[in-house]
């Protein structure tokens, strides 16, 4: 059994009533009477017992006090825990002090001191305090309160009810505060801090988080060491709609030229403050009709100043365009840091701190830090490039390489994004001329300090083209669309490597594809590819090509990651096109419903073409290919042909040295017969020259002499060569540079796999040069033409040469 006694001067109640939402399975019991709830008032003496074993979980207590210090005097001093021997309940602990509004009451708290909650928190020990202040009939929450802080006093005018939570189990025996008496402080209340090492603690405006008393004020009190920095930070705040005055926050600081410092709380409040220093908050008349919120909760950091908290650091960004460069702490924006961590603050000024610092292109900062470890904090800039006419910008190439005033910085870069922007009729290339770029796949991973990410970006779309790093083969990267770039690193490393970026971009005509890449490998080293949004797939009707250059003496060996492109159309069909860049290189197209091509060589530069249909499901496309060098390797039948053809050349060359030897020693060089009777006029078109090759004699020498006919395997006497007769050469000039193009998507279903037609040759011109036939000195002649034999029977209609071309035909 529990007894409670209570004297009538001590003026309190107890009250001992079920929990709420708690079923009534326990009662109280008082002289075999059972009760559900009991209240003792001043001057009782009652003993009771419960009818179960556990009343904690069903019952709570309220110990009420009421002090009179407006009619009589205060009982100032401690205050203590009364009454003793209650049962082990959930228990609050409740002191109702009235007083004048002409006098002010001092809530004093024992070390070690509180910390202030928003509503509805809890403490660690579940012991709390919540005060309350009463002017007249209004009722303003001060606030609640933890154990383990730094608030030491409160101070309030007029009436106060301060109120102290203990759980069932708490040891808690005294109050841990006292009451004194003050004069009138002419304000709602005051709020005293003491901060002696370095902290951080978060304060509440009174009835955070309703609105502050219309037309009040109130004061915090910081008291600071000397020796140490305090920072005051705004995290949430709302205005009311003011009729009249202005909402504000004054600061009085020891020493400041222009006390009281007045602020806006959409001001940077004030950081750095050496010492002690005041805080003020003016409400203002609000509107009657729409009064509004006024409401603040803000943080105050105090730090030891630091060891170069003079040194401040020049950031020239006078020459940059479009530019910002952020200076946070790691994990911003979408990681906030606990308040209660020690912070890095970013100071413009001496005065102007914050933990985050964005500075703006076209000036000149300087800077200094307020931070035990700068290795927290991360640098973040972006940079803007548009191009809106390309007459203007095409012959412009824009480095895309960090500024020195970031890498100067004692700080990490942790990204830097350009943003390339231009019409839809231009294009945007980007080029790594010596550094070149290596694609980020699984099987070549990067390990460098840094990396690009670049995304190709619509309105209706968005294409991530991959991660890059320096040290591949991609040599250019074009893309339609515009373009962001972002720069990420992952080391220290970086700032060494900085030095010798060499990213670069331009402005081009428009393309087709989405993305074009050019591909220089490395010989010694394999080459992976993939296409770009990877592992997602392509969008559909997307083209991307990929040009691969071969050196000369190598050959190139292409391969796909898998057999099949593992997806279903649609509309349309997908892709993939492979062709050699050289004359008369047949085109490999592959369709989603076909085998791969197997590995193949390459021995000319080649177009890699990979086209997306709109696939039946949601798998899109991907794919991976890779390419490898070797040296190429000549055959020995070839080098035997080769030696075998040079003999019989030099045979024949000794026969024909030897017979003209001979004929000069026995007869005068023939000449030519001029024939005055056949037709000289200029072979033309059709209707200029009347006559068929058949029916005149033109192209007919009367007598050629041997040596004439053999003259270009001679050389005169005086080692000069003689004229050259015509031979067949074949084309050795420039290729075209574009990308095999697949047939669009509503013919792609007939494409062919090859094609023998030939086209008709186009009529001959006024500047068409016929072809002239030799006639020889025997009337018939057979030719070996290697595979077929054709006997010539003097028909002069038909050139050698065009019989020799007819044999080729043949094989």
């Amino acid at each position: 059994s529990f007894t409670i006694s209570l004297h009538k001067v001590d003026n309190t109640t107890v009250t001992i009533k079920l929990r709420p939402d708690v079923p009534s399975s326990c009662q109280i019991r008082i002289k075999n009477v059972l009760r559900p709830e009991l209240k003792i008032k001043p001057g009782d003496n009652v003993t009771f017992t419960f009818t179960c074993i556990t009343p904690e979980k069903y019952f709570i207590m309220e110990i009420q006090k009421n002090i009179d210090c407006v009619s009589g005097p205060c009982p100032f001093g401690d205050v203590h825990l009364y009454p003793r021997g209650l049962p082990p309940l959930d228990r609050t602990y409740i002191w109702d002090v009235k007083a004048s509004t002409k006098a002010g009451l001092e809530l004093k708290f024992s070390t070690p001191w509180l910390r202030q909650i928003e509503p509805g928190g809890t403490c660690p020990d579940f012991i709390s305090y919540n005060i309350n202040s009463c002017i007249d009939r209004a009722t303003v929450n001060i606030g609640t309160f933890c154990r383990n802080g730094s608030v030491s006093r409160v101070k309030l005018l007029g009436g106060v009810v301060m109120s102290l939570h203990l759980p069932w189990d708490s040891p808690l025996t005294t109050s841990g505060f006292n009451i004194a008496n003050r004069a009138s402080i002419k304000r709602l209340c005051i709020i005293e801090s003491i901060l002696e090492r370095e902290s951080s603690i978060t304060l509440m405006s009174p009835n955070y988080p309703l609105g502050f008393p219309e037309d009040e004020l109130m004061t915090w009190q910081f008291v600071v060491p000397s020796n140490m920095r305090a920072s005051v930070f705004f995290h949430n705040y709302s205005l009311s709609n003011c009729e009249r005055k202005e909402e504000r926050v004054e600061y009085y600081i020891p020493g400041s030229l222009s006390n009281p410092e007045v602020f806006k709380l959409s001001d940077c409040q004030p950081a750095n403050i050496a010492g002690s220093f005041n805080m003020s908050l003016q409400g203002c008349d609000q509107d009657a009709q729409n009064p509004g919120i006024l409401r603040l909760l803000f943080q105050v950091v105090v730090q030891h100043p630091q060891l170069d908290e003079n040194v401040t650091h020049l950031v020239d960004l006078s020459k940059e365009r479009d530019m910002t460069v952020t200076i946070h702490f790691e994990g911003w924006p979408s990681h906030v840091p606990p308040m209660s961590e020690p912070i890095c603050l970013i100071c413009k000024d001496p005065r102007s701190c914050d933990r985050v610092l964005t500075l703006a292109s076209g000036a000149v900062y300087r800077i200094s830090f307020l931070c035990k470890d700068l290795s927290r904090l991360r640098i973040t800039a972006e940079k803007g490039i548009t191009c809106v006419d390309l007459w203007r910008c095409q012959r412009k190439i824009y480095s895309l390489s960090v500024p020195k005033a970031i890498t100067q910085l004692p700080i990490r870069l942790h990204k830097f994004i350009w943003k390339l922007l231009a019409p839809d009729t231009i294009s945007i290339e980007i080029t790594s001329p010596s550094l070149k770029l290596q694609q980020h796949v699984p099987e070549q991973r990067c390990n460098n300090s840094y990396s690009y990410s670049i995304v190709s970006a619509t309105p209706e779309t968005e294409l991530n083209v991959g991660i890059f790093c320096p040290g591949g083969s991609i040599e250019k990267i074009q893309m339609r669309n515009n373009i962001t770039i972002s720069l990420k690193t992952f080391s220290k490393g970086f700032i060494n490597e900085s030095n010798h970026q060499d990213l670069k971009m331009s402005f081009v005509p428009h393309i087709k594809d989405e993305c074009s890449f050019t591909v220089s490998p490395n010989p010694k080293a394999k080459v992976y590819l993939q296409t770009p949004n990877w592992p997602y797939g392509l969008p559909p009707y997307v083209s991307i090509s990929w040009h691969v250059a071969v050196p000369s003496k190598q050959i190139a060996r292409l391969g796909l990651s898998k057999d099949r492109m593992g997806i279903a159309c649609e509309t349309g069909h997908a892709y993939v096109n492979i062709k050699e860049e050289t004359a008369g290189a047949e085109e490999t197209v592959r369709r989603e419903d076909e085998l791969l091509p197997q590995p193949r060589n390459m021995y000319h530069n080649f177009w890699v073409n990979v086209s997306n249909c709109r696939p039946v499901d949601k798998t899109q496309l991907t794919l991976q290919f890779w390419v490898t060098f070797a040296d190429k390797q000549i055959d020995l039948g070839v080098i035997l042909a080769v030696v075998a053809g040079a003999g019989v050349l030099v045979a024949i060359g000794l026969t024909v040295c030897c017979v003209k030897k001979k004929k000069k020693k026995t007869q005068n060089p023939m000449v030519g017969v001029y024939n005055t009777n056949v037709n000289t006029q200029m072979p033309g078109k059709k209707g200029l020259f009347t006559k068929g090759r058949q029916n005149n004699e033109s192209h007919v020498y009367a007598v050629i002499d041997d040596a004439v006919v053999y003259g270009h395997l001679l050389k005169e006497s005086n080692g000069s060569v003689a004229p050259e007769v015509d031979v067949y050469r074949p084309f050795e000039g420039p290729m075209g540079s574009l990308p095999p193009s697949p047939p669009p998507f509503s013919f792609k279903k007939d494409i062919k796999r090859s094609s023998n037609t030939e086209e008709e040759p186009p009529p001959l011109t006024d500047t068409d040069h016929d072809t002239y036939t030799f006639a020889h000195q025997k009337s018939e002649q057979v030719e070996d033409n290697g595979d077929a034999n054709v006997k010539d029977k003097g028909d002069t209609s038909v050139p050698l040469l065009e019989n020799k071309e007819q044999g080729s035909s043949v094989e």
